[in-house]
């Protein structure tokens, strides 16, 4: 058996939580067959029995910049459509690369499978950024979803979540969650790159990591901030912002609080893993406040690397998270209007300053959570199961 898979995100590569996802799969698919990765970039590797191949921007597009990113991505699907695939199935990955998997479906006879990270018609703040190209992604994405042979949620909430704004057949539509590499995200002692940002790793840390999104929730986070203990550091590890109206709400945001809060650490990039890792294993609480999230594999890293989690009890999050026992949830009601917002958004931030002062303050609970939270990591989400269902959800389709 053979798999193509296709992505925007591959090494080096990669920004969000779905990167992460093909990095890893396709490092364990290629285990159990041969396996092609078709990407945005300029990647070549051969490795056994994996081969990646990046494609690059095309160039000359005078389109406007907000439109760019779109026509780039479809681009490029078409490109990798244009090169006949020696593959069984064809497996896409985010809605920039839906495209390419259906034009190979239709052009080549091959089963489609489409794994749902995230959903278009549920982050519509990306207008803001995209503008029109919002309404040619969601179609992008609602034309694979349709006609996919087999469509991949990555969590329970997210499979109920596909089947409310989709046309997808419910008995095409499994859940197969994310999942992690133990033997990479494990706590280290190594402090070189906290000392690196000013960080003192003898003092209790409370950390963020992630891109500067409305899905991320950062800035209800910031918003929090003069409520967070001050004994305790604040380190937001958050780059990329998606636009320049939510860049200015998060400087605006970390400029109160460093008024009133001693130590606020914020490092506009993203670090390398091995810088990454050691800014988990060290922190006292990890917050996670999403308002939407099909999964959060960020929790999944921080809680192998032993960090104590407070998150938002929102999409798949509460399906790697259990409350009071491998962290801490923090309710967020919704408007039934615009659902992407908290409801209160003054009262969101002061239940997460109140989450995360509670695990600074509790030794017992902290170190309760660690120990859960490594154990059920290590149960329940092995890359290596993951790849084996994804295997079998192919065998079935051939």
């Amino acid at each position: 058996m053979k798999a193509l898979l296709l992505t925007n995100e591959y090494p080096p590569h990669i920004y969000g939580g779905a990167g992460v996802h093909v990095e890893f799969l396709s490092r364990e698919l290629a285990r159990l067959m041969d396996v092609e990765v078709r990407c945005f970039g300029d990647q070549h590797v051969d490795d056994g029995r994996l081969h990646v191949r990046g494609y690059p921007e095309p160039s000359g597009m005078t389109a406007p910049d907000y439109l760019k990113p779109v026509f780039g991505a479809m681009s490029r699907d078409l490109a990798w459509a244009a090169t006949a695939p020696d593959a069984d199935v064809v497996h896409c990955h985010t809605w920039y690369s839906d495209l390419g998997g259906v034009l190979i479906q239709q052009g080549y006879g091959l089963p489609l499978v489409v794994t749902v990270h995230s959903l278009e018609p549920l982050r519509p703040w990306k207008r803001e950024q995209l503008r029109g190209g919002y309404d040619l992604t969601c179609w992008v994405e609602q034309t694979a979803l349709a006609r996919a042979d087999a469509v991949i949620a990555v969590s329970h909430g997210t499979r109920a979540d596909i089947l409310r704004v989709s046309q997808a057949a419910p008995e095409r539509v499994h859940v197969i969650y994310n999942g992690i590499d133990t033997d990479m995200y494990q706590p280290v002692s190594d402090t070189s790159a906290l000392e690196q940002f000013g960080i003192d790793p003898s003092r209790p840390i409370v950390l963020f990591v992630g891109r500067i999104t409305r899905q991320k929730g950062i800035v209800h986070l910031a918003r929090a901030i003069p409520s967070i203990d001050r004994q305790a550091q604040v380190v937001l590890l958050a780059g990329a912002p998606d636009t320049g109206e939510i860049a200015v709400e998060m400087q605006e945001a970390v400029a109160v609080a460093r008024r009133q809060h001693p130590d606020v650490i914020w490092i506009e990039e993203m670090l390398p893993r091995a810088q990454t890792i050691q800014m988990y294993s060290h922190a006292t609480v990890f917050c996670c406040p999403s308002i939407y999230e099909p999964f959060g594999i960020i929790n999944l890293e921080a809680m192998a690397c032993g960090a104590p989690v407070v998150a938002s009890a929102v999409g798949g999050i509460p399906e790697v998270v259990i409350d009071g026992e491998t962290g801490v949830l923090v309710p967020l009601a919704q408007h039934q209007e615009s659902p992407f917002e908290p409801l209160d958004p003054r009262q969101f931030s002061a239940d997460l300053a109140a989450a995360i002062n509670r695990v600074l303050n509790d030794a017992g609970l902290r170190e309760r959570l660690i120990r859960a939270g490594r154990e059920r990591v290590e149960r329940e989400f092995a890359w290596s199961a993951i790849a084996r269902q994804t295997a079998d959800l192919y065998a079935q389709l051939l």
